[in-house]
C-alpha cells in the first residue's frame, strides 16, 4: 500500500510575488493550486435530505483515496426508511448517526438509557433501509428526527 504524504490544508498569510512576468505566472498558477487544495481539503458543511454530496473527507484504508458521500434521511417514527444506496457500490459506512425529538427532548440516535437496557433506541442500516428500533420497555417517543449517513464512494479508483 502506498503511504500518502499528509499535511494541514494551512495558507501562508503573505505571498511575494515577482515581477518578471514569466515567474509571475508560475507564482500565480502556484498560488491558486494552494488555495484549492486547502479548500477542498476541508469537511464541507452541507446536511441535504433530498440528495447526496462529497463530505470533502479523504480516506486512505483500501491503497487508493476514497472520497466519502453524505445523506440526511428524515423520520417521523420508528421504523424503516428507505435508503436507496446500493450496499454493493459502496465501500462501507463511516458514520450513522442521527437525532430525534420526543417533542420535549431530543435524543441522540443511537439512545442509550443507562438506567434500562430496553428503553434504548437503535439504528441500523440493511441493504434497503435505514431501521429505527424502539427498545420493548418505555423508550422516548419519536415524533420526529434525522439519520445521517455517510459511505465510501468506490468512485476514482
Amino acid at each position: 500500500m502506498n503511504n500518502p504524504t499528509f499535511t494541514a490544508p494551512f495558507l501562508i498569510g503573505s505571498r511575494n510575488f515577482p515581477e518578471d512576468a514569466q515567474k509571475l505566472v508560475v507564482e500565480i498558477n502556484r498560488s491558486y493550486n494552494d488555495i484549492a487544495n486547502c479548500v477542498n481539503a476541508r469537511t464541507i458543511g452541507i446536511f441535504p435530505t433530498n440528495r447526496r454530496i462529497q463530505t470533502g473527507e479523504s480516506w486512505f484504508i483500501r491503497g487508493f483515496k476514497q472520497a466519502t458521500l453524505r445523506q440526511v434521511f428524515q423520520f417521523t417514527a420508528a421504523g424503516n426508511i428507505p435508503h436507496n444506496i446500493n450496499l454493493a457500490e459502496i465501500g462501507g459506512f463511516t458514520r450513522i448517526y442521527g437525532t430525534f425529538t420526543n417533542g420535549t427532548n431530543w435524543y441522540p440516535l443511537p439512545y442509550v438509557d443507562v438506567i434500562a437496557a430496553n428503553n434504548q433506541v437503535n439504528v441500523i442500516v440493511n441493504p434497503t433501509n435505514i431501521v429505527i428500533t424502539a427498545g420493548a420497555g418505555a423508550p422516548p417517543a419519536i415524533i420526529s428526527g434525522f439519520a445521517v449517513l455517510e459511505w465510501l464512494s468506490n468512485e476514482g479508483r
